[in-house]
C-alpha cells in the first residue's frame, strides 16, 4: 500500500471511532428516554440496567456504522480539503477515486462485518433484550397504574385508579 492512501487511512480512522462512540451514545440516550418510564422507580441493580444498556448498545449498532461511516468519510474528506491536501494530490495527477479508494476498500470490510453482525449476533442479543425488558416491566406491576388515567396493560382489565397512596400500596376510587 502507499503512503498516500496510510495517510488517508490514518486521518479517516480518527473521526470514525469519534463520531461511532458519540453516534452510540446518542442512540442510548434516545433508548433511555423512550423506555424510562419502564425503568425508573423499579429498584433495578445497576447490573441488570448495564446488562439492558449493553443489549440495547448492540442492538444500535447496525444503525451507528453507517452514521459514523459518512460522518467520519464527511470529516476526513473535509479536512483534506480545509488544508489544500486534497488540492495537491489532485494536482499531482492522482484521480479522486484512487484517493478514495482506501476508504471503498474499509467501507466494504465495515459493511461485512456489519452483515455479519446483523444476521448471527444480533438476533441473540434482541431476545436478551426483549426477555430482560419484559422481567423488568413484570417486576412491579402496580407502577403500571397511574393516578386519572385509564390502563390495559393487564389482559381483559381496563383500569382508572383514582389515587394511589404509595406508603401502603393501597388503590382507592378504581
Amino acid at each position: 500500500m502507499k503512503r498516500l492512501h496510510w495517510y488517508v487511512i490514518k486521518s479517516f480512522l480518527g473521526p470514525f471511532f469519534m463520531t461511532f462512540i458519540i453516534v452510540v451514545f446518542v442512540l442510548l440516550m434516545q433508548f433511555l428516554w423512550k423506555y424510562v418510564d419502564d425503568l425508573v422507580g423499579k429498584g433495578l441493580d445497576l447490573k441488570v440496567l448495564g446488562e439492558m444498556l449493553f443489549y440495547a448498545g448492540f442492538g444500535l449498532l447496525p444503525f451507528a456504522f453507517p452514521l459514523a461511516m459518512l460522518l467520519a468519510s464527511i470529516m476526513t474528506f473535509g479536512s483534506l480539503g480545509e488544508n489544500y491536501e486534497l488540492v495537491a494530490m489532485k494536482s499531482s495527477g492522482i484521480s479522486l477515486f484512487r484517493i478514495m479508494r482506501p476508504l471503498i476498500f474499509i467501507s466494504i470490510i465495515v459493511t461485512i462485518i456489519a452483515f455479519y453482525f446483523s444476521n448471527n449476533i444480533l438476533p441473540y442479543t434482541n431476545l436478551k433484550f426483549t426477555t430482560l425488558m419484559y422481567s423488568v416491566k413484570k417486576q412491579k406491576p402496580e407502577l403500571i397504574l397511574k393516578e386519572g388515567v385509564f390502563t390495559n396493560e393487564m389482559d381483559g382489565y381496563n383500569i382508572k385508579v383514582g389515587r394511589k397512596d404509595s406508603k401502603t400500596n393501597m388503590l382507592y376510587d378504581l
